[in-house]
C-alpha cells in the first residue's frame, strides 16, 4: 500500500468487513425466537429486516461524502463502534418497536463500513493490483455470509436471541476500536486529506461521465438479477421443491462462499489472463448458465454443485464492477463507491419485488430461467459497452 493513506493491514480491513456483514445477517435465524418473545407472528418481525435495509441503503448518500471529507478509515472506525453499540443495545429492547429503531440506527451506520473500506483500498493500492486486494478484502464479507447466521442460530437456540446481539455487538465494537487504535494520531487529525464541498456536487460531477452511468446501470442490474432476484430464493426452492430441511438448504446455499473463497485466492492470475472484459463476459455468461442449470435441476445435488461454481463466477463478474467503482471519481472515491452501493441496493430491492411476483405466478424454475437468460444479455452488454480493457 502507498504511504498516502494510513497503514492498516488488509487482514484487519477484512475483519471490519466481516463485522459489518455479520451484523446484517444475524437476524436470519432469530425471527421466530423474537416473535415468540414479544408475542407477535414471525411475519410481523420481518419489519426488523426492512428497517435495517432501508437505512443501510439510503444512508449511503451521506456516508460517502462524509468519508471523503473526514477520512475513510476514521468514519469507518466510528461507524463500527456505533454499530456495535446499537447492536448491544438491542439486547435490552423491551418491545419490537424499540428493537426496530435500534436496527434502523444500526443499518444507517453499518452502511458506511464496506464502501469506505473499498474506497480506502482504492486510495492505497495501484489499480493493476487492486482487484486481487479487493478479493482478499471480500474474504471477510464472504465469511460473514457463511458463518454469521449459523453462529447466531446456535447462540439463539441455547442462550436466547438477546445473547446473539450481545456477542456480535461486542465483537463489532471491538473491531472498530482496534481499527481506531491502528490509525493512531491519524484518527484524530482535524484536517484529513479528502474531497471537500457538497456531496451533491460530487454526485453530479460523477454522473456526468457516460462511463460512470453505464457502471451504475450494471450495478443496478447486478443487484436486480442476482442479489435480489435469484440468489435469495434458492434456499426456499430447495425446501419447497426438493423437501430438504432448512439446515441442509442453508448449508447448500452457504457453499456459494466456498466458490467465492477460491476466487479470492486466484483473482490476480485471472485478471492477468482474461482481463476485466473477459471476466465480465465469461463470469456473467457462466452465471447465466448456472441459473439455467438451477432452473432445470433434476435433483438438489446439481444445485449444490452449481452453488460452488456460481460463487466463483459471481465474484469474477462482480469484482470487476467493484474495482471500476473505485475509479469512477478518484478524487472522491468514497462518494463513488457509495453511489455504486446505492445502485446495487436499488436493484436488489427492485429484483426482490419483481422476482417474488414471478415466482408466485409462474414458479421458481421460470424465475431462475428468466434471470439466467437476462444474465447472458447483461454479460454481453457489459463486454461491448463498458470502456475497460
Amino acid at each position: 500500500m502507498s504511504t498516502a493513506a494510513p497503514q492498516v493491514s488488509i487482514a484487519l480491513i477484512a475483519m471490519a468487513g466481516f463485522a459489518s456483514g455479520a451484523g446484517m445477517r444475524i437476524m436470519d435465524p432469530l425471527l421466530p425466537l423474537i416473535g415468540q418473545d414479544f408475542g407477535v407472528p414471525t411475519a410481523s418481525v420481518s419489519i426488523l429486516i426492512a428497517a435495517f435495509m432501508i437505512t443501510y441503503g439510503g444512508g449511503q448518500i451521506g456516508t460517502g461524502p462524509a468519508g471523503d471529507r473526514f477520512g475513510k478509515l476514521r468514519v469507518a472506525a466510528i461507524a463500527l463502534v456505533l454499530f456495535g453499540i446499537f447492536t448491544i443495545g438491542a439486547e435490552f429492547s423491551g418491545s419490537l418497536t424499540q428493537l426496530a429503531l435500534l436496527r434502523a440506527a444500526g443499518g444507517l451506520v453499518s452502511g458506511a463500513v464496506i464502501p469506505l473500506l473499498m474506497a480506502h483500498i482504492g486510495d492505497s493500492v495501484p489499480y493493476h493490483e487492486r482487484q486481487a486486494v479487493l478479493g482478499q478484502f471480500l474474504i471477510g464479507n464472504v465469511m460473514s455470509q457463511m458463518l454469521a447466521s449459523p453462529i447466531s442460530g446456535v447462540l439463539g437456540e441455547y442462550f436466547g436471541w438477546r445473547a446473539s446481539f450481545l456477542v456480535f455487538g461486542c465483537f463489532t465494537a471491538a473491531i472498530g476500536l482496534l481499527l481506531a487504535a491502528k490509525l493512531g494520531s491519524a484518527m484524530w487529525r482535524t484536517a484529513p486529506q479528502g474531497a471537500r464541498g457538497s456531496g451533491f456536487r460530487l454526485y453530479a460531477k460523477m454522473f456526468r461521465q457516460p462511463s460512470v452511468r453505464l457502471l451504475m446501470v450494471a450495478a443496478f442490474l447486478d443487484g436486480a438479477l442476482l442479489f435480489g432476484g435469484a440468489f435469495p430464493f434458492i434456499a426456499a426452492f430447495l425446501i419447497e421443491d426438493f423437501h430438504l430441511s432448512p439446515g441442509l438448504a442453508g448449508l447448500i446455499v452457504a457453499s456459494f462462499g466456498l466458490g467465492a473463497f477460491i476466487y479470492t485466492r486466484i483473482a490476480r492470475g485471472l485478471v492477468g489472463r482474461l482481463g476485466e472484459k473477459g471476466l465480465l463476459l465469461w463470469g456473467g455468461m457462466g452465471l447465466g448458465a448456472g441459473l439455467l442449470l438451477v432452473a432445470w435441476a433434476p435433483n438438489w445435488q446439481v444445485i449444490a454443485a452449481s452453488q460452488i461454481i456460481s460463487g466463483f463466477l459471481f465474484y469474477s463478474f462482480h469484482g470487476v464492477l467493484q474495482a471500476r467503482a473505485t475509479e469512477a471519481l478518484p478524487e472522491a472515491r468514497a462518494t463513488a463507491v457509495s453511489a455504486f452501493a446505492m445502485c446495487l441496493f436499488a436493484g436488489q430491492t427492485t429484483g426482490a419485488l419483481v422476482f417474488a411476483s414471478i415466482m408466485a405466478t409462474a414458479g421458481y424454475r421460470a424465475a431462475f430461467a428468466l434471470a439466467g437468460f437476462a444474465m447472458f444479455a447483461v454479460a454481453i452488454w457489459c463486454r461491448l459497452r463498458m470502456a475497460i480493457r
